[in-house]
């Protein structure tokens, strides 16, 4: 297991080689991010942007703590956009408000990592107290907001008004931190990823002890049965080095490049009654990757951060594309399909995702796309196409009717004009679309994407490693945030 310095050292900002934190700060005493460059660092257009954000509330895990270190919601972040429909980006004067951050997202899922011989002590004092809340993970998150808003109202800012769309994020990001404890690689790069993408929130290093206090609080309170000082120490020690990955994580990203983009919505093509392409121009340049996503923020709904796929690879133009589902209940969704036009302004968080393009390599790809999860495929495939190498790739396009084949026509003119490509819709009512994989190949030298509703990712798995396809070469993100309930 990485190692947390259990100390009240001066704090540093120098972290060890492997990614995690060195020697510094003790108890939730987060070391000092770098400052800003004064010099050879463009500076952002209207306000300034917002320091690095602490871990959202259910990836960190503390102790009590008499005094920590006072929380504070003081940052440069603008607020969102207005929630009346604006029409034009917000003025420097606006974005100098209060910040407006939200929760942070549920996390992408991590890699399986290697089974160690033996688990760490450290990690097997958290797994056990893991265990032990995980059937009233309810309770226990519960406890832990009303602890945090409680002791610490002045943070209540950082989250949305409606909590609901929050709640489940704290155990399911610990489960996953908890999971992979003892693996260093796996684990600092996926805090790492977390630390960069909640610069967007408004939070800051400062607010980690609070939150670290406070989960420590629920924890004790609902793990009773298996709690002790070994335990919390074990608690403090993780919870201590994970947070501050993620702080070095967001002061280096702070670097390069802002918390978040403003965008104006330049076209809004509805292509159903609930499916929308919606077409952005960035207020700077956005760099990212075919196959990634990002989040999005509408004025109507602020604080409220939705993930969405780039439907295209990068354009000459700069402009960024969604296919957007309305889903029931949808507060994200809806707001971008039945009520964006151009001229509205969003925000974007930083792009993130894995499921990008091998071009060292030769293998054809397999794509499996369900439903809007056709735009990253899409994505996949204009990249392809740009680097020029033809190699084979083969797409299913599925959906539960002809009528959800909304891009199918796009499709079908890249396969024409690219006899590498093949695109083969797939119409079952039962969404058995992995099922359908099994009728072709042999799979074995392709690497394979997925990216769909959550259920055809897992039966999609099952299938790709049936066929002979290895787990390292099937890739696919969190689409449990791409279509989370409530976006």
């Amino acid at each position: 297991m990485f190692e947390a310095r259990h100390s009240m050292e001066a704090p540093t900002t120098t972290s060890a080689d492997d990614g995690t934190a060195g020697d510094g700060g003790g108890w939730f005493t987060p070391r000092r991010p770098p400052q800003r460059q004064e010099e050879g660092v463009p500076r952002q257009s209207g306000a300034s942007r917002p320091g690095p954000e602490p871990a959202p509330a259910h990836e960190r895990a503390g102790e009590r703590i008499a005094a920590p270190a006072p929380a504070t919601t003081a940052t440069t972040e603008g607020p969102a956009p207005s929630t009346t429909t604006a029409r034009s980006a917000p003025s420097a004067a606006a974005t100098a408000t209060a910040p407006a951050p939200a929760p942070a997202p549920s996390p992408a899922p991590l890699p399986q990592a290697e089974p160690t011989a033996k688990a760490s002590p450290d990690a097997v004092l958290v797994q056990r107290t893991m265990a032990e809340v995980s059937p009233v993970a309810d309770k226990v998150t519960s406890y832990f907001y009303a602890l945090l808003f409680t002791r610490h109202p002045d943070l209540r800012g950082l989250f949305p008004a409606a909590m609901d769309t929050q709640r489940d994020r704290l155990l399911k990001a610990l489960l996953t931190a908890a999971e992979h404890i003892d693996h260093t690689d796996v684990l600092v790069s996926y805090l790492k990823n977390l630390g960069r993408g909640h610069r967007k929130y408004g939070t800051r290093p400062e607010h980690y002890p609070a939150v670290g206090e406070c989960l420590i609080g629920s924890l004790s309170r609902y793990a009773s049965a298996v709690w002790d000082e070994e335990t919390e120490a074990a608690w403090v020690r993780t919870y201590t080095t994970i947070s501050q990955v993620m702080i070095d994580a967001a002061a280096e990203d702070e670097l390069r490049a802002p918390a978040w983009w403003y965008a104006e919505v330049v076209s809004h093509d509805l292509r159903t009654p609930d499916i929308a392409v919606v077409t952005v121009r960035p207020d700077q340049p956005y760099p990212f990757l075919a196959g990634q996503y990002t989040s999005l923020e509408t004025p109507w709904w602020p604080r409220i951060w939705r993930n969405y796929s780039f439907a295209s690879a990068p354009r000459s133009d700069g402009l960024l594309s969604f296919h957007v589902k309305a889903v029931p209940a949808g507060w994200v969704s809806n707001a971008l399909v039945h009520h964006a036009r151009p001229g509205d302004i969003l925000r974007l968080g930083p792009p993130a995702g894995s499921m990008t393009v091998d071009h060292t390599t030769d293998s054809g790809l397999l794509c499996l796309g369900g439903g809007t999860g056709i735009a990253p495929i899409k994505a996949l495939v204009e990249d392809v196409a740009e680097h020029g190498r033809r190699r084979p790739v083969e797409v299913f396009y599925g959906a539960r009717t002809d009528h959800d084949l909304y891009d199918i026509d796009t499709m079908l003119r890249l396969q024409q004009a690219h006899p590498w490509l093949a695109v083969r819709p797939v119409v079952d009512q039962r969404a058995q679309l992995p099922d359908a994989v099994r009728e072709y190949g042999p799979w074995n030298e392709y690497d394979a994407y997925l990216s769909g509703p959550p259920g055809m990712i897992r039966s999609g798995v099952d299938t790709l490693r049936d066929v002979g396809i290895p787990e390292g070469r099937i890739r696919h993100d969190s689409v449990e945030d791409l279509v989370a309930p409530g976006g």
